[in-house]
């Protein structure tokens, strides 16, 4: 009978695909156990046990309870971003009726506001707002920051095209986004109840008919 044949190691690419997976797999937890829990109630085993991993697999990947909400927040950051930009792509062929295209960007956006994984983030960053500004800085370059930098690329592209006034694209973005957020944050009283697409309709309709009178040509 023939030796059984011993057992061939993985390929250096797969054992990396596997340890970014298992990564992918511990920032996932690590998020939703710190939006449950907050910061401090939060332990790095039940990060583990929510996770399917060892304890020492979490601090092998992370180190410690600190660089995992860092890193955590920071990905899902990332995460909003990603989809706030898709959003935006709706902007790059409007359309002969501009404002329609606009309206459905602002309502898609403030879905995306409302979305559990963009409240969860808005709720923990603004915890870290006394005892770690770095953090709160980090989290806006990548949501806020990114995104208004992105809509003003949108918004210079369609002035140059003669669909809005010549403007400054930066502060156009910065009321646009404004005109968006400020009521929504009124509404869902800084993200603790939940609005309809009904009022979320609204609110874009309104933000869009605001920007529209400010920037329309």
């Amino acid at each position: 009978m023939n030796a059984k044949s011993p057992a061939v190691p993985p390929a250096p690419r797969d054992r990396i695909g596997k340890r970014v997976d298992k990564r992918r797999t511990i920032l996932d937890a690590a998020f939703a156990v710190f939006a449950r829990r907050g910061y401090a109630q939060t332990c790095v085993k039940e990060i583990a046990e929510t996770a399917g991993v060892a304890k020492p697999t979490v601090y092998n990947h992370l180190h410690d309870k600190e660089t995992l909400f860092r890193e955590s927040l920071e990905d899902a950051a990332d995460m909003v971003l990603v989809e706030n930009l898709a959003v935006l792509e709706r902007l790059r062929d409007p359309g002969d009726d501009l404002p329609a295209a606009l309206e459905d960007v602002g309502r898609r956006l403030l879905t995306v506001c409302c979305g559990e994984r963009s409240r969860a983030l808005r709720w923990l960053t603004y915890s870290q707002v006394g005892s770690a500004p770095d953090l709160v800085d980090a989290v806006q370059s990548r949501t806020s920051v990114r995104l208004a930098e992105a809509l003003a690329d949108r918004l210079a592209r369609l002035a140059l095209a003669g669909r809005l006034r010549p403007c400054d694209p930066g502060v156009a973005a910065e009321h646009y986004l404004a005109l968006l957020t400020a009521p929504l944050e009124t509404r869902t009283r800084l993200g603790t109840r939940g609005v309809s697409a009904a009022e979320t309709r609204a609110v874009a309709e309104a933000a869009v008919d605001t920007f529209m009178r400010a920037y329309g040509v």
